[in-house]
């Protein structure tokens, strides 16, 4: 079983040594090295990562990577053995490996990180508190224009509490290929839809895509814990939260 889990990163930064994972420097394009490949190697989208994100990483893996799965994770982001606590954060020792990822495998040919929950208010609401509703309306439009069958699952999406976000998964390289092609599709529509954008949003949008895609195709999938690699300001993640609640 061959697996392949980038771990994007645009600095450098400790990595896991099991052989299944490897290391990516996003938006490497007109950067110094920092001694992994890039994603401006081979058929790449390198210079849109400012507004893509790891998505840089993820379509370079489309366009240029084989394996029999294929995986996304973050340099201080990734899935681990046991349940992280409250606080989120794990350590280096219980990131998964090569052994439980064939394990796991085997049985799910597709792996999410557990639901992120958002609990006083719904996905959409959650969206619209951060960033630019248009941006929102214009994806729904896109959606409704090219890809109607998707609308209820949209739908649904925006009503629910939780979504799978980070754009962290495992998938099993038919239904990776198959994902990318639908994603980047709509996300490049998106683009060509829109005057102006804040930076980074479609890493924002395609996080709230994915169970889009999952419930429209009746996909299974298998969800493991995820953790933080470094202790997090919750003080400042909830002051944050609160004034994009009360302010927008």
């Amino acid at each position: 079983m061959n697996i392949k889990i980038l771990v994007a990163a645009h600095k450098s930064y400790w990595m896991p040594t099991d052989s299944c994972y490897l290391p990516i420097h996003v938006g490497a394009e007109g950067k110094e090295t920092l001694g992994f490949i890039g994603d401006n190697t081979g058929e790449h989208i390198s210079l849109k990562n400012p507004d893509y994100c790891e998505l840089t990483g993820i379509y370079w893996a489309w366009k240029n990577l084989e394996a029999d799965y294929i995986g996304s994770v973050h340099y201080r982001r990734h899935f681990i053995s046991d349940d992280p606590g409250i606080f989120g954060t794990g350590s280096k020792e219980k990131v998964l490996q090569t052994k439980q990822w064939e394990m796991l495998l085997k049985e799910n040919p597709i792996i999410l990180p557990n639901k992120r929950k958002y609990y006083i208010e719904n996905i959409k609401d959650q969206y619209i508190h951060a960033h630019d509703p248009y941006t929102f309306e214009v994806m729904e439009r896109i959606l409704k224009e090219q890809y109607p069958e998707y609308i209820p699952a949209f739908h649904n999406l925006a009503n629910k509490t939780w979504a799978h976000m980070f754009n962290m998964f495992v998938m099993r390289k038919d239904y990776f290929d198959q994902y990318c092609e639908w994603l980047f599709d709509v996300l490049f529509k998106l683009e060509d839809s829109l005057v102006k954008h804040e930076p980074r949003l479609f890493g924002f949008l395609s996080e709230r895509l994915l169970d889009v895609w999952l419930e429209t195709n009746n996909l299974a999938y298998k969800e493991v814990p995820v953790a933080f690699m470094e202790k997090q300001d919750w003080i400042k993640k909830g002051k944050n939260f609160l004034i994009r609640k009360l302010k927008g």
